[in-house]
């Protein structure tokens, strides 16, 4: 019996899993046989567009339909049966956006702890020059270091707080990157959309 439950999957370019190299269709449902394996055995994908992205260096970002038996795991889910349903081309461009709003998210509280520590101050700064810069390739090693601080600013302004309140706090900013992404990938439909009716 299909399951009405959608998920999200980060997989390489051409739609392809980075741990096996499986390239997968769109709309087409694919079934392991036996015991599921979590890491191991079954089609993974997680809950929260953050946590998959968190497996496979994101170049597509695709959505999913599962159905059959599964493993649930706290970050990511092991099925039986999935299929893609919807995907997206995910580029540079894409992760340094993310970068700015995950950093600017909990940038108040990593400097309360850290008002000394100008980088992740100095990375959105350098994120926002990429993003602007006609010659990409320039500023390319800025955009490395702007997502790699960002990063490190959510995870250092969590793990400053209690237990209990770290992991509140790294819900809520996954919850709010998530909601970033769905509001991206919209902005990418209607700009294709826009582009198909122009052709």
């Amino acid at each position: 019996m299909a399951n009405d439950k959608y998920l999200w999957k980060s997989l390489k370019k051409g739609c392809v899993s980075s741990h096996n190299n499986f390239k997968w269709r769109l709309n087409k449902w694919y079934k392991v046989s036996g015991d599921l394996s979590l890491c191991n055995k079954g089609f993974h994908a997680s809950s929260d567009i953050i946590s998959a992205m968190k497996y496979v260096d994101c170049e597509v970002l695709a959505k999913v339909e599962v159905r059959g038996h599964s493993i649930i795991g706290t970050d990511k889910q092991c099925w039986q049966e999935m299929r893609i349903i919807k995907k997206w081309i995910w580029k540079k461009e894409d992760s340094v956006r993310l970068a700015i709003f995950s950093a600017n998210l909990v940038l108040n509280n990593f400097e309360k702890e850290f008002p000394n520590d100008k980088r992740p101050r100095q990375a959105i700064k350098a994120a926002r020059f990429y993003l602007k810069a006609k010659d990409k390739k320039q500023a390319a090693s800025a955009a490395s270091a702007a997502r790699s601080a960002a990063w490190s600013a959510a995870e250092s302004a969590a793990e400053s707080a209690r237990s209990a309140a770290r992991s509140a706090a790294w819900s809520e900013v996954k919850a709010k990157c998530h909601n970033f992404i769905i509001k991206l990938l919209s902005k990418k439909e209607t700009n294709k959309n826009e582009t198909a009716k122009r052709t």
